[in-house]
């Protein structure tokens, strides 16, 4: 069995598969439907619509004026920490958006679960279908005389993507799962600490949001320029733990809904004063 192809199959249908099958879960959990889930899936999809031709027309802007190119190290980071950013104060403003004029009904522990579940859910499931058809392609490709398919310009190129592709470890080609799994409870985390500037009126919350998520991804974009892809999604695996404690402490029971009016059963008689005449004490006399 060709277990590299196995594992770059798997490598793409995890990543569709794992938040498919916590939304599965939460749904019958919760008993709470899959609009929200679904509410927060259109959440990235349009934070996305902005974040990424805002990058776009930076790095440009950036480019042309020369301000980023101090030195490589200095270029890093304010790469690192601009990305970071970007990303937190367009994913969590777009979040912000979403809770104050969509998802209303969104103001309990379990609610913001889904919908953060739904945020994080669209991220991996479209990285998840680009990963599928990246296999497609070189899975064709593979076996393939790429000098028939491609210029004398980008023959050297594709061979090389080609070849990096198929002669990776089977655990190295399984990467983008493993980033996924650790993922997903960080935009979870995301997803509730914004929604507590609605339960708790404090505004501080998205803001909070917004830096823990540019922390996030400046320490991925540093991680993987200093100590590698492995210990990177180490850090990023430290980062799911620490999501994990804060969705912990945040956990707020269910508000319980009005007590409905206690009545007097219909059976029950109602009870009318007896009138004290000399005859009717008289026929009560020894009950």
């Amino acid at each position: 069995m060709d277990f590299l192809f196995v594992a770059h199959l798997l490598n793409g249908l995890l990543m569709i598969a794992m938040p498919v099958g916590l939304a599965i879960f939460l749904t019958r959990k919760f008993h709470i439907g899959w609009r929200l889930w679904w509410i927060g899936f259109a959440t990235f999809v349009l934070s996305q619509v902005g974040h990424i031709p805002f990058n776009a027309g930076a790095s440009l802007l950036l480019n042309r004026t020369g301000i980023v190119y101090w030195s490589p190290t200095a270029q890093l980071f304010f790469n690192a920490a601009f990305l970071g950013l970007s990303a937190g104060l367009f994913e969590e403003g777009a979040r912000y958006l979403i809770l104050r004029f969509w998802a209303r009904d969104a103001r309990s522990w379990r609610t913001g679960f889904l919908f953060g579940a739904g945020h994080g859910g669209a991220e991996a499931i479209i990285l998840g279908a680009i990963t599928l058809y990246a296999f497609i392609q070189l899975a064709a490709l593979r076996n393939a005389d790429l000098s028939k398919l491609f210029s004398a310009s980008q023959l050297a190129l594709a061979q090389q993507q080609v070849h990096a592709y198929w002669t990776a470890t089977w655990y190295n080609s399984m990467l983008g799962a493993l980033e996924r799994f650790f993922t997903i409870p960080v935009q979870v985390c995301f997803a509730i600490l914004v929604l507590q500037t609605f339960i708790r009126k404090q505004w501080f919350w998205v803001w909070l949001a917004v830096l823990f998520h540019a922390l996030v991804d400046a320490t991925a974009v540093l991680g993987m320029h200093y100590i590698g892809a492995y210990w990177t999604e180490a850090g990023v695996a430290v980062f799911s733990l620490l999501s994990i404690l804060i969705i912990y402490l945040l956990y707020q029971p269910e508000p319980v809904s009005a007590t409905a009016a206690v009545s007097v059963p219909e059976s029950v008689p109602s009870i009318r004063p007896v009138e004290e005449t000399p005859k009717n004490l008289d026929s009560t006399r020894f009950q």
